[in-house]
């Protein structure tokens, strides 16, 4: 199944993609899927993301040189 590691990484991706589409495109994917930015659940993603991120940080100390 899925690792804690494997969701974070899931969803640093979606995010990651997302702000591609905002970039280029100024299209917020998950705003649209989610129905708009003051939407309770594209708060939720969005937190989500976040604490991703937060737990990936702990991923540089697995890097080799």
């Amino acid at each position: 199944m899925f690792t804690g590691i494997s969701i974070a990484l899931i969803l640093l991706i979606v995010g990651g993609l997302n702000w591609l589409l905002a970039g280029l495109f100024e299209f917020d994917l998950v705003a649209a899927i989610f129905g708009g930015q003051e939407a309770i659940l594209f708060k939720i993603v969005s937190i989500l993301v976040g604490l991703s991120a937060i737990y990936c940080i702990k991923l540089f100390g697995r890097i080799k040189d």
